[in-house]
C-alpha cells in the first residue's frame, strides 16, 4: 500500500537519489533540502513498505501553484503512484487556499501528458527549448479548481 506523506528531512536523500535516477538535469540534495525551509513550498512523498518510491513538489505564490518536480522510481511505475501524488498535491494546495496548479512537461513525455490530461490538466502554452539533455520544448499545463 502507498502512503502519501509530507516530505521531511529523513526523505531528502532518497528524493535526491530519485532526481538523479529520473532526470537528465537533476536537483541537488542541497536544493531539495532548501525547499523544506521555503514557506512557499509544499512537497509530498509516496512511501511503500517504508521506502520512498516517488515525490512531488510545488511552490505557491498569491494563490497560484507551480509543480516543480514529480518523479516515481522506475520499479514502482504503472501502479498509480504518480496519480496518487498529484491528487494529494492538488487537495493539499486547495486546502491551503491555492486555486490552480501549473506545470511543464516534455512534449515527448506521452505517459505523463496522458496522466495529466486524465487528471483534468489542459495545455495552455509552450516553452520553446525549455528542457536540456536533450533540448526539447516544454508544454505548459494547468488545472484550476474552486476553493
Amino acid at each position: 500500500m502507498i502512503d502519501i506523506e509530507t516530505m521531511g528531512a529523513a526523505h531528502v536523500a532518497r528524493v535526491a537519489q530519485l532526481e538523479q535516477q529520473c532526470f537528465s538535469n537533476p536537483w541537488s540534495e542541497r536544493s531539495i533540502a532548501s525547499e523544506m525551509e521555503n514557506d512557499l513550498s509544499y512537497w509530498l512523498v509516496a512511501v511503500e513498505d517504508g521506502n520512498v518510491v516517488g515525490y512531488v513538489g510545488s511552490q505557491t505564490v498569491m494563490g497560484e501553484s507551480d509543480m516543480m518536480n514529480l518523479a516515481v522510481d522506475p520499479a514502482a511505475r504503472r501502479k498509480g503512484v504518480a496519480q496518487a501524488l498529484v491528487n494529494a498535491l492538488v487537495e493539499g494546495l486547495r486546502q491551503q487556499g491555492s486555486r490552480c496548479l501549473t506545470l511543464e512537461v516534455r512534449q515527448s513525455n506521452l505517459p505523463a501528458r496522458r496522466l495529466y490530461e486524465k487528471l483534468g490538466f489542459v495545455t495552455v502554452g509552450r516553452r520553446h527549448n525549455y528542457y536540456f539533455h536533450p533540448r526539447e520544448d516544454g508544454l505548459i499545463l494547468r488545472k484550476e479548481w474552486r476553493i
